[in-house]
């Protein structure tokens, strides 16, 4: 059986290059993309110390034909695309009153139109064969209408609404093409130092955090999974059922909460380089500074929850409430 293939974007440095150890180790030979080709070479050398093949393709993931490009490149070297994973993203931290249009603008280029040029450009090549898997980048519910996100958060948001519309069209045209969502709680990555950060202290994670092995392991599964979307932890479900039943008070708490959440006590030491408009220079692995508090995959409260399973949990205390009224309805009858 010839080996799969998976395109991983954003591939140099944080979830993207967790992510291509983890499909690495399940058998996929990996094409990385991304904008810093020094970190992605690094990437690269590691998988060659697990024998795995890899293509190294430098690139901006908001230049649609360049994206377009490598997808047919990687067809011709590494062979049929099975999986593609849009890792790269880009935002800009602050009060949307201090934003500037064109860095709002950057910042959906990037990852709201990053994530579009690689599911447009996997579309292409895995509809040649009907079949292949899609997976794009979320927030967590409890992670969503955070202050001073407000970039990030509209690109996530519209990357939400394209997925939903094409899906139906993928099963309109009997297109066995997969569009997994993986929702993302707080990750130990290197973008909490090199994010354009208007707030002026250091940025850090917002509840529960996770090491960077998690979210790999959960874009892993994505791609064998049938499910429209796969969380991590708890706390996805709770937020979600808070976000629905009581808006309001969620974004009071938020109001009084949220700016004190994402910022270090300390002042940061002057404007520091970020990665909005080209690469920050230098050596970056998977992890952030945040190790001390991080979840590992063998955590206990590591767990991954797919719209599968919450679907039949849901479908399950729907019917016990049912019939918990159906019976004190009747029960009420006979006195």
């Amino acid at each position: 059986m010839p080996t799969q293939i998976a395109v991983i974007t954003g591939a140099g440095a944080g979830i993207g290059r967790a992510a291509a150890r983890a499909l690495g180790r399940a058998g996929f030979d990996i094409a990385l993309l991304g904008r810093n080709e020094d970190r992605l070479k690094e990437t690269a050398e590691n998988l060659a110390k697990h024998s795995v093949r890899s293509l190294v393709i430098p690139l901006d993931v908001s230049d649609a034909k360049a994206v377009q490009d490598a997808a047919e490149r990687i067809e011709t070297e590494l062979g049929p695309i099975s999986v593609w994973a849009n890792c790269a993203g880009a935002t800009v931290v602050g009060q949307v009153a201090a934003l500037s249009a064109d860095d709002i603008r950057r910042a959906t280029e990037v990852t709201y139109l990053g994530s579009v040029n690689g599911t447009l450009a996997a579309l292409g090549v895995m509809r040649r064969r009907g079949q292949g898997a899609i997976i794009n980048l979320d927030l967590a519910p409890n992670l969503r209408g955070m202050p001073l996100q407000a970039a990030e958060n509209g690109a996530r948001s519209a990357l939400r609404g394209f997925c939903e519309s094409l899906r139906p069209e993928l099963l309109h045209d009997a297109d066995n093409i997969r569009v997994v969502m993986v929702d993302l709680p707080a990750i130990n990555t290197p973008h909490y130092g090199w994010t354009r950060n208007l707030t002026g202290k250091r940025l850090k994670p917002v509840g529960p955090v996770y090491e960077p092995e998690v979210a790999a392991e959960a874009i892993c599964r994505a791609a064998f999974s049938t499910s429209r979307s796969i969380s991590i932890g708890a706390t996805n479900s709770f937020a979600a059922l808070w976000h629905m039943v009581a808006p309001g008070c969620r974004e009071a708490r938020l109001a009084e909460k949220g700016y004190k959440a994402q910022m270090e006590h300390d002042w940061a030491e002057g404007p520091q380089p970020d990665d909005l408009y080209k690469p920050v220079s230098g050596s970056f692995g998977a992890q952030g500074p945040f190790d001390e508090h991080s979840r590992r995959l063998d955590s206990p409260l590591t767990f991954f929850v797919s719209s599968n399973l919450r679907a039949s949990i849901f479908g399950a205390l729907t019917a016990m409430g049912l019939t918990a009224l159906i019976t004190h309805i009747r029960n009420c009858r006979k006195s």
